[in-house]
């Protein structure tokens, strides 16, 4: 019986995971399919919106480490259940705006801590949790959830956006949907393994976690300042600034207003991005077992040169319908949207060890810093050129780059994960 509850209860829990990282993607994704409704009703422009974007990836990202930290603190079924609140009171909210700065509190700051307390942190954490053996692919599975979340949201939201309620019904959906997931991570989620006296999937013995103490913020910080003397931490926090920058705020924002810019209706463009989600899911858990069982530096290198490439066609491949070309897009570009993150989370694991979760909650605020960034400038070269061109082309030198900072992360023997960190 104990047998079969190791191996249950592990993957149930990932499980109830998927589902929070779905649905918060997807809640933080729904600014991105009403651009063009909010600047009609509003006339706000493409940066006054891509501003308030920013600040919810930019928060998304930076909440992340705190977050990781409060769940050892406090325990990731309060913070989860906390954050899907937050994220009801956001959108709901907004049916009320009038005035920019509103988006930027609201979409901006409520949803995007919200959806950040249940991001790529809350993935590192269930992962070295729960799961000895078979890490790279459970992170890969949940990794893929949120992306995918994110992306297949998009579709519904458009519609929603062009029916009779507009974007407001649209914004309401969302808020009661968050609000219906607070009752199943409350009743059915678990923190540990020894809470049902398991141990890990893949381990031998039941190992009760450390006692929470100490103040979670203070944590964040110093496993911060003891990452930040390590050369590791810098390689995967540049190349991941880009890995954002490169996605969340580049496609994921800008690419509906961008197809409509070349005639494409954006029900169907949404649509483009639901199937990138769709093949996103295909490539990050492939990603993820491959990350179990080739080196995570060199399937970074190869992941970042691909979507490079794939960003530097896309502007020749826009049209005001769906060709050839563009299908070809989507099936390599989703295979590779966050394909970076198992590897990622599998080189803090080898490098900073017992710390990885709070470490990779720090290189993923890089993700979304780097997100932030792209999402004000694409939206500012917008306005000033009249076409995102320049902002592709940038964007896929810069994947280029990151192939090369991947490669320069020095190897780091398994055995040693779980050791101190140590200055490079």
């Amino acid at each position: 019986m104990t047998h079969n509850r190791q191996l249950i209860w592990p993957w149930m829990i990932a499980g109830i995971g998927f589902v929070a990282l779905v649905g918060a993607a997807g809640f933080r994704s729904t600014p991105g399919a009403l651009v063009e409704p909010l600047q009609d009703e509003f006339g706000w422009s493409s940066g006054t919106i891509g501003f308030a974007m920013s600040v919810n990836l930019a928060l998304y990202g930076v909440t992340a480490p705190f977050a990781t930290a409060l769940m050892e603190r406090f325990g990731m079924r309060k913070v989860t259940a906390g954050a899907m609140a937050l994220i009801a009171l956001g959108s709901g909210l907004t049916v009320y705006m009038t005035a920019a700065w509103q988006l930027v509190l609201l979409w901006g700051v409520l949803v995007g801590l919200g959806a950040g307390s249940i991001s790529l942190g809350f993935v590192a954490t269930l992962g070295t949790r729960w799961f000895v053996k078979r890490q790279g692919l459970v992170t890969g599975v949940l990794s893929a959830g949120g992306a995918t979340g994110s992306l297949i949201f998009l579709p519904l939201v458009a519609a929603l956006s062009e029916s009779a309620g507009g974007w407001r019904s649209a914004a309401i959906v969302v808020s009661l949907v968050a609000v219906a997931a607070v009752p199943l991570v409350l009743f059915f989620f678990r923190e540990h393994p020894a809470d049902l006296g398991i141990p890990p999937f893949g381990a031998e013995e039941v190992v009760a976690p450390p006692p929470p103490t100490g103040n979670a913020a203070r944590h964040a910080l110093a496993q911060l300042g003891s990452a930040v003397r390590t050369q590791p931490f810098w390689f995967l926090a540049v190349s991941f600034f880009i890995c954002g920058a490169t996605t969340n705020g580049l496609v994921f924002t800008h690419f509906i207003p961008a197809a409509h810019d070349h005639g494409m209706p954006r029900v169907t463009a949404a649509g483009l991005l639901a199937a990138i989600g769709i093949f996103d899911l295909v490539g990050t858990i492939l990603s993820g077992w491959l990350s179990d069982h080739i080196d995570s530096r060199i399937l970074l290198a190869v992941y970042y040169v691909l979507r490079g490439v794939s960003l530097l066609v896309l502007p020749q491949v826009f049209d005001e319908k769906v060709t050839g070309f563009m299908v070809v897009f989507v099936i390599f570009y989703g295979m590779d949207f966050i394909a970076t993150v198992p590897p990622t989370i599998i080189l803090c694991r080898e490098h900073f060890g017992a710390s990885a979760p709070v470490v990779f909650g720090w290189v993923f605020a890089a993700h979304q810093v780097g997100a932030a960034f792209a999402s004000t400038l694409a939206g500012i070269a917008r306005d000033s050129f009249g076409d995102y061109a320049p902002a592709w082309y940038t964007a896929g030198l810069l994947s280029i780059g990151a192939a090369f900072l991947s490669m320069k992360i020095r190897r780091a023997p398994v055995e040693s994960s779980a050791e101190a960190l140590t200055p490079a």
